[in-house]
């Protein structure tokens, strides 16, 4: 097969989970003997079109900032969709991604025109949210998100959570696809000499709630006095997380280990940990959280109707707890309780989502669609 993906962010220039997953399968993809195509802004410097790996890289454009007031640009998502159209995309399967969903419409014209099946990958579906994002201009992002859905029969899911927003949307025979970890990779991580009780990693915005993480662990210090929590990542909310440990109380409780340029250096921090809490309210698949179990950790997470951890999380595999800072506080004293017994579960389940088997899956899903 010939395989184009589709997105303005190209890992390893933008880290991410979308630009990562299309990283990942693309290497094997291409491994398996497909001709494989990226199309995204020129992150690079030297030729718009470069090969790493046997995947071709194509700068469509000019890179842009991708987010503007802490928020995804309308004006890049614009930008970078009227790029697509002139791109000269001709591959028999396009697998484009929903974000920043402009794209999705041009690349339905492109494919409409070449008569290529257009695939859809959908990492979140944001719905009601929109609102709480944009406010009344949510409606008009509410709008396109329905639109996109209705773009193709082809539409691929990353969790089930995701599928079941998207048939609500109206989309039609949803595929899952779920994003992946490189079991391999973690297994040979050698756990770093830093031990933690509890880790913690993402990027340092409010929907992440590392506040209610800080706020719960001041509960926790009363029953375990020298509990030790890591803080992996940065972002706006950074100073005030740091000011909020000062004000508990917790300055040698919690340590704020910023991004780490290396991901190795955070899976060895993770192996070196006990338990990996997620208290954030909006995930569309969490990655992170899967990466801990391959660790042997298991997860501490919140219920809300935008989380998709919840679907990753077991009684044998962790916890999921009320939004609230005593009942995380209580969830993750008993992890740090039972988190001997689960470890072995834990990683059984992660190897379940190992980045080759996920490719098969993808595979078989882009054959059954032509």
């Amino acid at each position: 097969m010939e395989i184009a993906y589709l997105y303005d962010a190209v890992y390893p220039w933008v880290k991410g989970g979308a630009e990562k997953r299309i990283y990942e399968l693309s290497q094997r993809m291409a491994r398996r003997g497909h001709t494989v195509h990226c199309y995204g802004m020129k992150w690079w410097q030297g030729e718009n079109d470069i090969q790493i790996d046997g995947v071709r890289l194509h700068g469509i454009c000019q890179p842009m900032p991708l987010y503007s007031g802490g928020k995804r640009s309308m004006k890049e998502a614009a930008y970078f969709a009227g790029k697509v159209l002139s791109a000269g995309v001709e591959c028999e399967i396009v697998d484009c991604q929903n974000f920043p969903y402009l794209s999705c419409f041009s690349a339905k014209l492109r494919t409409c025109v070449k008569r290529r099946d257009l695939f859809i990958t959908w990492h979140e579906v944001w719905g009601e949210y929109w609102y709480e994002y944009m406010g009344r201009k949510g409606a008009f992002g509410k709008y396109i998100e329905k639109a996109a859905a209705r773009l193709t029969d082809k539409n691929i899911a990353v969790s089930e959570r995701t599928r079941r927003d998207l048939e609500r949307l109206g989309a039609k025979s949803v595929q899952v696809v779920p994003n992946g970890i490189d079991w391999q990779k973690i297994e040979r991580i050698i756990p770093s000499e830093k031990q933690s009780d509890i880790i913690c990693a993402g990027r340092l915005v409010r929907h992440k709630n590392v506040d209610l993480l800080i706020q719960a662990l001041s509960m926790v210090k009363s029953e375990i006095p020298d509990v030790r929590a890591l803080v992996i990542g940065d972002g706006p909310e950074n100073s005030a997380l740091k000011s909020l440990v000062r004000e508990r109380g917790l300055e040698n409780n919690v340590e704020f280990c910023g991004f780490l340029e290396n991901y190795s250096d955070a899976l060895a921090l993770m192996k070196s940990s006990r338990v990996f809490a997620s208290p954030s309210t909006r995930e569309g698949f969490g990655m992170a959280a899967l990466e801990a179990n391959a660790c042997g950790l298991p997860v501490v997470t919140v219920k809300h109707r935008m989380n998709a951890v919840m679907d990753l999380v077991t009684e044998q595999t962790g916890m999921v707890c009320e939004p609230t800072a005593e009942a995380l506080a209580k969830s993750l004293c008993r992890a740090l309780q039972k988190g001997d017994d689960m470890r072995g579960q834990c990683i059984e389940m992660a190897r379940k989502y190992d980045w080759d088997e996920i490719c098969e899956r993808a595979e078989r899903v882009y054959e059954n669609g032509k």
